[in-house]
């Protein structure tokens, strides 16, 4: 059985207990629900959709205009800063120009050495820049090189990040928030230098303000960088090769960090809540005191003395050795060295702070320098200077270091000795709650509806050492906005996933399968990270991936992405839309003899002549002719009609009248009549609107009435539905849950796909996720309607209709 599993502590807990209470998750909607489908939020379009202008076209009007940028979007107050409380501190935000003498954008190139952490707790986020900066052509990706602070300078900067799939360009204004005219946040270790800072500006303008970074996983800013996958290591439980598999990331310009765990089990990769104005009384006192604490630091050997920064102490804890707990290191060289005529491994990190670095062996001051000559200094690039970057054995990095995560630029196999090629394939989804948020299969009632993608491994590997039958595949699911959407209460979902085989069917699979087969591969744990993946090795064949949220009914978006060294399919379990074959049409002629028949007033009209009214209906019915709506029409043979027949016959003579016709009104006390004799049948009635659907239905005149043997065979259909409804309604509480509307549908003649599905869920089902009587008949109603409206209008059956907007009003409007 899955468990769900903190990030924090993802190996301490054993396999099959309860979920961690410490996970971090939201329960009920919250957030991530902001992708809708295309038919809905393509009506309202030109409401909320304004074309934003390109950082090219934003630069040229300010120049033109003599004017410096100022961001409408993030601007410069308190709500781009925080959102959980209020500053007792007022920030003063400040263009570099106001900040220091000749601001430059970058100084000598982008370099790790560039980045000192503020008062933000997202050293996750800076570690992820330290190793972007060891990538040049990256580098120049997230930050476009041709911007400035003396030509064309117009106060306005851009950098793009990799969004689920796709790049997006960023635009911001360079005003910084400082106090006491040091910058608080991010800053370079020359005073001039700034590009560090807009960087984390402009990441957290994609996330909603500065706060949003507070806390994280270096993985997330990695793929944010790069587009990559990221693999991630518990060190204690690391391969034998590790060294290896470190070695080839670096040289295939993997981006790599790794972070101590407190005793606690904290690690960086979660963010407890914390006091802004606690963080910030700490920021100004020690600001007051950074000009007593700059004198102590050994300057020496460096050409610039650092901007001073104050060292976060909120989570990460120092220890002896000069490690911080809690914190996040970037990788930023793996080498061998000789030292005394045998070969070393080192490991070169790099603290984001700026400061404070590993004292132990082969630490900058350590003695075994002293034993190495001075090419091998210079090629390891050995400092004697306090900069946070320091070197460190691989075995006491092994001994210390708790995680290790690697972003692979393009997902190749980092135990093998050669670049391989890769196909990705990239699925966009969503988990709706009371629909398609199944949660995991601890659930078996609904872990079945959660969105299921289709896998087609087609060629094995080609690996002539490996004598089996294997298609290597890589699996990361990832969730989507939850950090945006923190402000609203969101946190990060327990996701996980399972993988199946399946064998000639494209329908979204039942329950009963998951019951009585088992899974082929899974990931290791449920846990809340952004993102999580896994490397697979399976035969040839076709699977299906279930993404899922550890917990049912937790609503979010999510990006599945599927790589393998061979060529596969991967594409999502939708069944096809459509319904059992609509019934023969009943033709207007014959509903007129029809209520001849039923007429209390036979002598209303001569034979062969019709009346105005018959007229006026024959007219109306010519005009809307393609919206008929068809039914099956009864035996014309005598037979003895049953006692409820007669009952329903003489309750619709009382109500309907002479004409023997009923509106919606007079059907709804026909029908709550009937209902009320169900004693078996919890339901308070009818609506009047779901009347008025049930009337559009079976009016094939356009009349906005029904006559009785249209009555009778709506309520055979209700009958039918009926029954449907019972079975289902296993408790007798008079509703359904809305996870069993995909099963009932199923059995009413519909096959739908999972965003009608969606639909039907936030359109019909109560705040509990049940669904009563009244709502599913008005369901089963308008799919009926709409279904046979759509085969009126498509002539030759094809599966494409064409209306003009006469058409489509009447058919929307009259359903």
């Amino acid at each position: 059985m899955p468990t769900a599993i903190n990030a924090a502590v993802a190996q301490q807990t054993a396999a099959g207990s309860v979920p961690s209470t410490t996970a971090g998750t939201t329960e009920g909607a919250g957030g991530g629900t902001g992708g809708i489908y295309s038919a809905i939020i393509s009506r309202n379009q030109p409401i909320i959709h304004i074309k934003e202008k390109t950082y090219e076209e934003l630069h040229k009007k300010c120049l033109e205009k003599n004017i410096l940028y100022e961001d409408p979007d993030f601007p410069p107050n308190e709500s781009s800063l925080f959102y959980s409380q209020k500053s007792p501190v007022k920030f003063e935000w400040k263009r570099p120009r106001e900040i220091c003498e000749n601001p430059r954008f970058i100084i000598g190139g982008a370099n790790r050495t560039d980045i000192c952490q503020g008062e933000l707790g997202n050293c996750w986020f800076l570690a992820a820049i330290a190793c972007l900066t060891l990538n040049k052509k990256l580098l120049c990706r997230v930050i476009p090189h041709d911007q400035s602070f003396i030509q064309n300078y117009a106060g306005i900067f851009h950098f793009q990040f990799w969004r689920y799939g796709d790049w997006v360009d960023v635009v911001i204004d360079d005003c910084l928030p400082t106090y006491n005219n040091q910058l608080v946040f991010t800053k370079s270790s020359q005073r001039n230098e700034f590009w560090s800072a807009l960087l984390e500006k402009a990441y957290a303008k994609l996330h909603g303000s500065y706060e949003a970074l507070k806390g994280g996983n270096t993985t997330e800013a990695m793929e944010d960088f790069t587009g990559g996958v990221t693999e991630f290591y518990e060190i204690k439980d690391a391969p034998k090769d590790i060294y290896k598999i470190m070695k080839h990331a670096i040289d295939r310009g993997s981006l790599m960090a790794s972070s101590i765990d407190d005793d606690l089990g904290f690690s960086y990769g979660s963010a407890p809540r914390s006091n802004i104005g606690e963080l910030i009384a700490r920021m100004v006192k020690n600001q007051e005191n950074a000009q007593m604490t700059q004198s102590t630091v050994d300057y020496q050997g460096m050409e610039e003395r650092p901007a001073w920064t104050i060292v976060p102490m909120q989570y990460e804890t120092r220890m002896s050795c000069g490690l911080v707990r809690g914190h996040a290191y970037s990788v930023t060289a793996v080498e061998e060295v000789l030292f005394k005529g045998e070969k070393i491994r080192l490991v070169r990190l790099r603290n984001p702070w700026g400061q404070v670095e590993w004292n132990g062996a082969w630490s900058d001051k350590s003695e075994e320098w002293d034993s190495v000559n001075e090419e091998e200094k210079i090629r390891l690039q050995h400092k004697v200077v306090e900069d946070g970057e320091f070197w460190i054995s691989f075995q006491d990095f092994m001994r210390h270091f708790t995680k290790l995560e690697i972003c692979n630029l393009t997902p190749d196999t980092l135990e093998a000795e050669k670049f391989q090629t890769w196909t990705v394939s990239v699925n966009e989804g969503r988990w709706v709650r009371g629909c398609s948020a199944g949660g995991c299969r601890n659930y078996p009632d609904t872990f079945w509806t959660n969105p299921q993608y289709r896998l087609k491994l087609l060629e094995e590997d080609d690996d002539p050492e490996d004598e089996e039958v294997i298609c290597s595949f890589l699996v990361a699911l990832m969730q989507k906005n939850r950090r945006k959407e923190r402000k609203l209460g969101a946190n990060l979902y327990t996701i996980g996933f399972a993988i199946y085989e399946m064998h000639g069917t494209k329908h979204h699979l039942q329950k009963d399968f998951f019951l009585y087969n088992a899974s082929k591969a899974r990931s290791k744990t449920y846990i809340n990270m952004r993102e999580i993946s896994e490397r697979f090795r399976l035969p040839p064949s076709e699977y299906v991936i279930i993404p899922s949220t550890y917990d049912p009914h937790q609503e979010g978006e999510f990006i599945l992405r599927v790589f393998s060294e061979k060529r596969s399919l991967s594409e999502e379990v939708e069944n096809m839309i459509e319904a059992e074959r609509p019934l023969p049409i009943i033709f207007v002629s014959d509903r007129a003899n029809s209520n001849k028949e039923l007429t209390v007033d036979e002598n209303a009209g001569k034979d062969g002549e019709k009346t105005q009214a018959d007229e006026k209906k024959v007219s109306a019915a010519r005009c809307i002719s393609s919206l008929l709506v068809s039914f099956q029409r009864s035996s014309t043979k005598a037979h003895e009609e049953s006692e409820e027949q007669k009952q329903f016959r003489n309750i619709f003579r009382q109500i309907a009248g002479d004409d023997m016709e009923i509106n919606a009104e007079e059907l709804r006390n026909v029908l709550n009549n009937v209902v009320k004799k169900h004693k078996d049948l919890r339901s308070e009635g009818f609506e009047l609107e779901s009347c008025r659907s049930m009337i559009a239905l079976m009016d094939t005149d356009g009349s906005g009435k029904i006559n009785f043997d249209e009555f009778r065979h709506l309520w055979d259909k209700i009958k039918s539905w009926q029954k449907i409804f019972k079975h289902y309604d296993t408790d007798h509480s008079g509703t359904i849950n809305s996870y069993e509307m995909r099963n009932a549908v199923n059995d009413a003649g519909f096959r739908l796909n999972n965003q009608l599905y969606d639909i039907i869920t936030m359109r019909y089902a109560d705040k509990n996720m049940n669904i009563d009587f009244d709502s599913f008949i008005c369901c089963f109603v308008r799919l009926d309607a709409m279904f046979r409206a759509f085969h009126a209008f498509d002539k030759d059956g094809d599966g494409i209709i064409k209306l003009n907007v006469l058409e489509w009003l009447q058919l929307t409007l009259y359903a």
